[in-house]
């Protein structure tokens, strides 16, 4: 396997976007605390965590167990974390990018997902929209009306696309490349990878024995 680096800020945006997807989901506020704190302590860490681990000295790093550091080599080793893709199998990934409209947290979240199958941002708009939020417990016409507006803005500030929409496109995309002949490992890389809730570029990393041949196939894709 080839290494990969990863900053304190992409390690930490893994972490959180994981600690969010277990509250969502309704995990033991122990294993969700976890996450967060490792989350924030490898954003503050002063040092360079792949430095550290290169030294195989992960757990000295504050809020950093077994369990994590176990995570955070994987991560550095592979490019790759098994749990994760575990977990995005039992939650949408896409449903972290509903947490970037104001006011809306993990378990008003779950409860649109869970009550009436809401997985990404322009489904809960579609249902703020035909007013099937405000019938659901703790929920009314003007917060309706506040999620609304909550989108609104979010859409007005960024013109990246959401994981929702990138998210099937890379994975088409990677499963092609990893079709062809020359390909020895393809994956995502940049935003997808850091599983943000919102995507600037399809960053794809692919490992080949001659790169041109796989170049002049991906460039005649349909999708490209």
């Amino acid at each position: 396997m080839t290494e990969t680096r990863y900053s304190n800020q992409e390690l930490a945006d893994i972490f959180q976007t994981i600690a969010n997807l277990l509250e969502i989901k309704g995990e033991v506020i122990y294993k969700i605390l976890a996450y967060r704190k490792a989350a924030d302590n490898l954003r503050d860490y002063g040092g360079n965590v792949y430095t550290v681990w290169q030294d195989g000295k992960l757990t000295d790093i504050p809020g950093v167990g077994k369990a994590i550091a176990d995570k955070i080599d994987e991560l550095f080793s592979t490019g790759h974390l098994e749990f994760m893709d575990k977990l995005s199998e039992e939650v949408p990934p896409s449903l972290a990018e509903l947490l970037e409209v104001p006011d809306l947290g993990p378990k008003k979240v779950a409860l649109f997902w869970k009550e009436i199958g809401i997985t990404n941002l322009a489904e809960l708009e579609a249902a703020a929209r035909a007013g099937q939020l405000q019938t659901l417990p703790g929920m009314g016409q003007k917060s309706e009306a506040k999620i609304l507006a909550g989108i609104e803005s979010l859409s007005r500030r960024t013109t990246r696309t959401p994981l929702w929409k990138a998210w099937p496109l890379a994975e088409e995309l990677l499963t092609k490349l990893k079709n062809f002949p020359d390909v020895e490992k393809a994956a995502a890389g940049g935003s997808l990878r850091r599983m943000r809730e919102t995507v600037g570029d399809l960053d794809l990393l692919v490992a080949a024995n001659d790169s041109s041949p796989v170049m002049q196939a991906f460039t005649s894709l349909p999708e490209v």
